[in-house]
């Protein structure tokens, strides 16, 4: 794909060479386009998406997957910084990167400097048509840009503002920048996740950016609801600390009421036994055995006597799992994982194959669930990409957006935001 600086748009919609996009260029509104889920739960809400990179475009994905329309502005020089994140990049060019396409459907792109005079002027129309604003700005900086949470509710007192920071946007730390792995060891996942306490893991996808969004969205949806009562919207704020922290869960209270400090317990449980990964003949298989009458299942299919003092009860077989593992590994290792899945399915016990990411999305199970969608990119043509994971009974077929070239809606925008003001 030619750079996005060198081109313009076509009749078509697509982008041509020629020329650099500027974002006050007018233009026939062609609303079709962002229309597509108009039939969604926030079909008549409009989101001013102004984050980058992950945690605050994945909450503004999660509104458009509802229906609302998303307008992205980025920076006329290479927009949204995970634009150049790769491998893997495809294309004709190889340039479009597939780190992007993760976070963005379903949203319109839109070219706009923020420092400039005509940059704020066009951000202030757009948030008064605007319901939701979305940044995820280190601490101060939207301030420094002439955009305070005063000045945009003055702007717009129905205004719903999401504010992703790293560390909070206030306490002794809480302008320090914010990137999902710092985040994850500083919030204590690393000391929870990985073989032993003395091997630290980071979650393999970017947890801490992703919950960030997951909790900012529904943050924007309880502030939607509340502004049909109060008229008024109002500022929801996240962090990827906060995010991390959240859902610390059962391990937070070992600590606060247990007075235990976890640790990474590598593929087994912290609280459960047997409840984990275990060897077979010919790789892994994943059993949970989380009451005493599935035990009695696992048991009875290894051959192991389950009313043995040391495992007769939860608390018991946990104190002594290493044990449990190697008597339990002794049957397993005998057949290969196809017998032990089929023995443990006809139990009753929870069980589970360990997927590569081809084989979860070649699963007829994954695909029956709507988790992958097709979109028609403008350069890729049609792609398949990750699916949003809630589905609405009634609800005709979703028909989602492709993720946006950069400054590919400008003239919809415009044309869109003139149609708005008149």
């Amino acid at each position: 794909m030619p750079h996005p600086d060198r081109e313009r748009r076509g009749s078509s919609g697509r982008l041509t060479a020629g020329e650099t996009p500027s974002p006050l260029r007018s233009g026939q509104a062609r609303d079709h386009h962002w229309r597509l889920i108009l039939h969604g739960a926030l079909g008549d809400i409009v989101v001013l998406d102004l984050s980058r990179a992950l945690a605050g475009p994945h909450a503004a994905q999660m509104l458009g997957d509802l229906g609302a329309r998303v307008i992205k502005v980025e920076h006329p020089a290479g927009g949204d910084e995970s634009r150049s994140w790769g491998p893997p990049f495809v294309g004709p060019e190889n340039d479009i990167s597939t780190y992007f396409l993760a976070a963005n459907r379903n949203k319109q792109s839109i070219t706009v400097d923020l420092k400039s005079t005509e940059g704020k002027a066009l951000i202030e129309r757009l948030v008064r048509q605007s319901d939701v604003l979305i940044e995820n700005f280190r601490t101060g900086v939207l301030d420094r840009l002439g955009f305070p949470v005063e000045r945009l509710h003055e702007l717009n007192p129905r205004l719903v503002i999401l504010s992703i920071t790293g560390f909070g946007h206030d306490g002794p730390e809480g302008g320090r920048p914010g990137y999902d792995q710092i985040a994850q060891g500083e919030a204590g996942l690393m000391s929870l996740t990985g073989p032993s306490a003395d091997e630290p893991y980071r979650v393999g996808a970017s947890i801490a950016d992703l919950l960030g969004g997951i909790h900012g969205a529904y943050g924007v949806v309880a502030a939607l609801y509340e502004r049909e009562r109060t008229g008024r919207g109002k500022v929801v704020r996240t962090s990827l600390l906060a995010a991390v922290t959240g859902v610390h869960s059962y391990h937070g209270t070992a600590w606060t009421v247990g007075g235990q400090v976890p640790v990474a317990g590598g593929n087994h449980h912290a609280s459960i036994a047997p409840y984990g990964a275990f060897h077979c003949a010919d790789g892994m298989i994943q059993i949970a055995a989380a009451n005493d009458a599935l035990w009695r299942k696992v048991a009875a299919l290894l051959n192991i006597d389950p009313d043995i003092p040391k495992y007769a009860i939860n608390r018991e077989r946990f104190a002594h799992r290493d044990e449990l593992i190697a008597d339990m590994e002794r049957t397993l290792t005998k057949h290969d994982r196809a017998h032990w899945l089929a023995a443990l399915a006809e139990a009753g016990v929870p069980a589970g194959a360990i997927r590569s990411i081809d084989e979860v999305y070649a699963w007829e199970q994954t695909r029956s669930q709507g988790l992958l969608v097709e979109v028609d990119h403008p350069v890729l043509g049609t792609v398949e990409l990750p699916g949003p994971p809630l589905r609405f009974d009634g609800e005709p077929p979703v028909r989602h957006g492709a993720p946006p070239a950069l400054g590919q809606h400008n003239d919809e925008i415009l044309a869109w935001l003139e149609d708005r003001e008149r």
